[in-house]
């Protein structure tokens, strides 16, 4: 692959600052647009509450007040107080932090942004991810130009676009189980639109957050979308007509090529560290390994992981699982293997604690993947070739297991989420795995799509690309709205 952009000397002035909201799934896909911005030469801080930035720096070699050299640019952090201490119990209420994360981190983003401006480095774009809208009316507020990278599907962009607007039939308290039409898309099925959406969620402050930043969409120039056009092309266009300009940009964990000086495999955000999975992984033949792992949020109830283990040992896999401890905010115990789970499988199975997902589902020895289907794990998955088993919870995932298994048809179905209130049984476990990894009909088309996709994600990003012109057109705005508020500022 080529840079995102060719360098231009002009760009060294032009200073990006990226504010995310503290999950996993959100600081992931933030950092790999910093470094494609980076390495066309550009300044990008990365800001996130301080909380965050402990867990960053526990987990790598990060100096929040020494840039990183990546590519021909420079990447820094700067983290910022909530307010709240890190043992305050109020973290495990979503709804009562984001209250609190708008409150400061209106009042921090503007301190810092003026900071900038008094030492010379002034900002010239702001860019926000979901669930934190406020920083488009900064951005407003300020004068400064501001673009939102939305962080899952266009397909679940578009289900929340016309639930705010009320422009379709939704399930509602007096029907919630009628089907959802949207433009372009295949017919969903109540428990297949994002959950936040439906009257039943347990999580309706989550709605809310993702609805403001749709309120918001006046504000960014832009929507830049963690997808590739081939993947989505029309909902897309349609989108781009109908509500905000959209450019995507994906598959963004799809590093650049950069000169050996670049550090730009070193800059990780990982609030845990990762396991080493290589010598696992390096002895197992081709297409043998089953990778489980259900993202940086989703937490099973121990009766799920007692059925999935047994599965596993039923369906004679070699599997690599991931059971990350719960969060110490949680007060959830950490899941615990049955007894001998670990004998029987012997040198067939590894468990982690955290894994370099990236480099697992580009191992040559995986054969499957047995996801969430959160979408940071649906385009790797995509762009990596690996055919998946959907196991969604809730938001987004239904939605992206539906279009993993029946559109985009790389996987099949192992349970329909969270809202279905089911413990899926160690034989499906097992009659799952054995048809993805088979070599039957079923495994064979599954592969034979997932390398389709795999080559139109790399031809997307690659030099001439359509996610590599749309990053391109990018720089080239923020460059032209800078010279243009420079020289009204010089007039």
């Amino acid at each position: 692959m080529g840079s995102a952009v060719p360098y231009d000397e002009s760009l060294h002035n032009i200073h990006i600052f990226m504010v995310t909201f503290p999950g996993q799934g959100h600081v992931n896909p933030i950092l790999r647009l910093a470094k494609r911005l980076a390495y066309s030469g550009l300044l990008v801080t990365i800001s996130a509450p301080e909380y965050v930035g402990q867990s960053i720096r526990r987990s790598n070699s990060i100096a929040e007040d020494k840039p990183t050299t990546v590519g021909r640019g420079l990447i820094r952090f700067e983290f910022f107080d909530d307010e709240w201490s890190l043992d305050d119990l109020n973290r495990g209420d979503l709804d009562l932090y984001l209250g609190q994360l708008e409150v400061t981190g209106r009042e921090n983003l503007i301190r810092m942004i003026r900071e900038h401006e008094e030492k010379g480095i002034p900002v010239s774009c702001l860019i926000n991810n979901p669930f934190i809208p406020w920083v488009s009316d900064v951005a407003e507020s300020l004068g400064i130009p501001s673009a939102m990278l939305w962080v899952q599907s266009s397909a679940s962009f578009s289900a929340y676009y016309h639930f705010c607007h009320n422009l379709v039939p939704f399930p509602s308290e007096n029907d919630p189980e009628i089907d959802v039409q949207l433009p372009f898309m295949p017919l969903l099925r109540y428990d297949e639109i994002p959950s936040f959406l439906h009257p039943s969620t347990p999580y309706p402050f989550l709605r809310m957050a993702i609805l403001g930043q749709f309120k918001n969409l006046t504000k960014p120039f832009c929507i830049l979308m963690d997808t590739f056009e081939e993947l989505e092309h029309e909902i897309v266009e349609h989108m781009s007509k109908n509500c905000r300009p959209i450019k995507t940009i994906g598959p963004l964990f799809k590093d650049l090529d950069t000169p050996p000086t670049s550090s730009n495999a070193t800059v990780r955000v990982d609030f845990l560290t990762a396991d080493n999975c290589a010598e696992f992984l390096d002895s197992k033949p081709v297409g043998t390994v089953v990778y489980i792992s259900f993202g940086s949020v989703v937490y099973l109830t121990q009766e799920q992981v007692d059925e999935i283990a047994y599965g596993l040992l039923s369906s004679g896999v070699s599997f690599l699982w991931v059971l990350k401890p719960p969060g110490p905010e949680s007060g959830r115990p950490p899941h615990v293997l049955p007894e001998g789970f670990m004998e029987k499988a012997g040198d067939q199975g590894k468990i982690v604690q955290w894994s370099p997902q990236e480099e697992v589902l580009a191992h040559r020895s995986i054969a499957c993947f047995v996801t969430h289907c959160g979408w940071n794990s649906t385009m790797e998955a995509l762009a990596s070739g690996v055919p998946v088993v959907a196991f969604p919870q809730w938001g987004d995932q239904v939605t992206d297991a539906k279009f993993l298994v029946d559109v985009f048809k790389v996987g099949i179905r192992l349970c329909r989420g969270e809202a279905e209130g089911n413990i899926v049984n160690r034989e499906e476990v097992e009659r799952c795995l054995r048809e993805a990894t088979g070599g039957g009909p079923k495994a064979a088309e599954m592969k034979e799509n997932a390398l389709k996709w795999k080559k139109a994600a790399a031809e997307a990003v690659a030099e001439g690309g359509t996610s590599y012109r749309n990053m391109q057109d990018f720089v080239d705005e923020i460059v032209r709205i800078r010279g243009s508020r420079d020289q009204k500022a010089n007039s």
